[in-house]
């Protein structure tokens, strides 16, 4: 009986409790599992401002507008100067773009309210002329800013070289007039020239640390010249390599300057059928070199095979190295000969006869070789083995197409892949498509 009665007070149903407890159990647990309205517990508008800034970071400038009129403290976040210092102007037009552009108004409203406190600041232009003349038109406009880093992005040429070159230069004059702690700059593919950089360096070269500015055909070694001379703090410069100089190297070396930590040369043609390029002297690089010891001095090659024959006959301290067209043996001969800094090596295209005794050739000589990338070249199974067997795990990266290997009497494809893996110490198959 005392059992049963036990058990009958176990299964007997619980007191009816009211209903202002069951609501308020209800809500307990809703708010436990979100099933409750949110807006009972939590109060957006009293989120702290450093939380609202972030979510607003993550914003684009339209949504961060609008919410911006949620409530006044979403307003007031909207207006902290902080939210200012890094922003993208978008210029595109309709017909030739897919991008969508920031509105005219909101430029107009970013640069009244906030043109002091812009510090990050890039231009995002398509292929159009009008796009890049609106954006010479902002840059005219930022006389009380102090701004940092300046970006000019094409996505698409001509872009700003259809610009004229007094448009463009009145327009950069303003920023580097006015902003006198600018570090960073990247103006590739520009109509910038030798006017300019000395007003940038006559401003800006205590400050000045990093110059990103290939394929700018108004500028001259004099030019570039002027900037290594005066702005001694740079660290990082990216440039054609017709500005490339035995004075210019030598000015990076001089004790005045800090060591430059990366070094970006494009070889390109300037004029088409172009097959003479000058020579950087062997001194200028050791003293590069020699000031700047851990310096990554990056080449991306976009030339035809006839227009090599200039480089790499001396060593040369090289240390990434990237072939956007087809490249000769002989040049890669060279490489594994008189590149002995090299780290990184990208070949598009070669042709059809096998890079055997160049690539063990340059896995005997470049001993800091981490990283190879082949494309549209051939080597046998048992030469690709020798090359891996020779490199030994310090291959981080090795990215090869299947189409590159000819198979041979002693290595199938099959077999290929497992000698590889083995020489590595990871597994290894060739990349369908290299990420390169």
């Amino acid at each position: 009986m005392k059992r049963a009665r036990q058990r009958g007070v176990v299964d007997s149903e619980p007191p009816q409790t009211s209903q202002k407890s069951k609501k308020q159990k209800t809500c307990s647990y809703g708010s436990v599992f979100g099933e409750c309205d949110l807006h009972s517990s939590m109060d957006w508008g009293n989120l702290p401002h450093h939380v609202i800034l972030r979510i607003f970071q993550f914003l684009p400038l339209v949504d961060r507008a609008r919410a911006s009129s949620v409530c006044r403290r979403w307003n007031e976040v909207f207006h902290i100067p902080d939210l200012w210092r890094r922003f993208e102007f978008e210029l595109s037009q309709p017909a030739t773009s897919y991008l969508k552009a920031t509105h005219p108004d909101l430029i107009q409203q970013i640069i009244k309210r906030h043109a002091d406190h812009l510090q990050y600041v890039s231009f995002k232009v398509d292929s159009s002329t009008e796009s890049a003349e609106a954006a010479c038109n902002i840059l005219s406009q930022l006389v009380n800013c102090s701004i940092k880093t300046l970006g000019l992005i094409s996505t698409a040429k001509p872009s700003f070289m259809n610009v004229s070159k007094a448009h463009f230069a009145s327009a950069l004059t303003v920023v580097f007039v006015n902003s006198k702690s600018l570090s960073s700059i990247k103006i590739d593919d520009t109509p910038l020239d030798d006017p300019s950089l000395k007003v940038l360096v006559a401003n800006n070269s205590d400050t000045l640390k990093l110059l990103k500015m290939s394929s700018c055909p108004h500028v001259s070694p004099a030019g570039i010249l002027c900037v290594a001379d005066q702005c001694h703090g740079l660290k990082e410069l990216a440039l054609n390599y017709y500005i490339l100089s035995d004075e210019l190297l030598l000015a990076l070396s001089s004790e005045k300057h800090v060591d430059l930590e990366h070094l970006r040369i494009d070889v390109v043609s300037e004029n088409p059928g172009q097959v003479e390029f000058h020579t950087i002297k062997k001194q200028s690089w050791d003293a590069l070199v020699k000031h700047s010891p851990k310096v990554n001095i990056v080449m991306y090659f976009f030339l035809y095979e006839e227009e090599c024959d200039a480089f790499f006959r001396e060593e040369t301290p090289v240390t990434h190295l990237y072939f956007g067209r087809a490249v000769s043996k002989a040049m890669l001969g060279r490489i594994g000969m008189n590149c002995p800094r090299l780290i990184e090596l990208v070949v598009c295209a070669n042709g059809l006869q096998p890079l055997d005794d160049e690539l063990i050739r340059i896995a005997e000589r470049c001993k800091n070789l981490t990283a190879m990338g082949l494309g549209e070249c051939e080597v046998t199974c048992r030469g690709f083995i020798e090359f891996v067997k020779m490199c030994g795990g310090r291959l981080t990266q090795l990215s090869i197409m299947e189409e590159v290997l000819i198979p041979d009497n002693d290595y199938s494809l099959d077999r290929l892949h497992l000698e590889v893996s083995k020489h590595l110490g990871r597994l290894w198959f060739p990349d369908m498509m290299p990420t390169w």
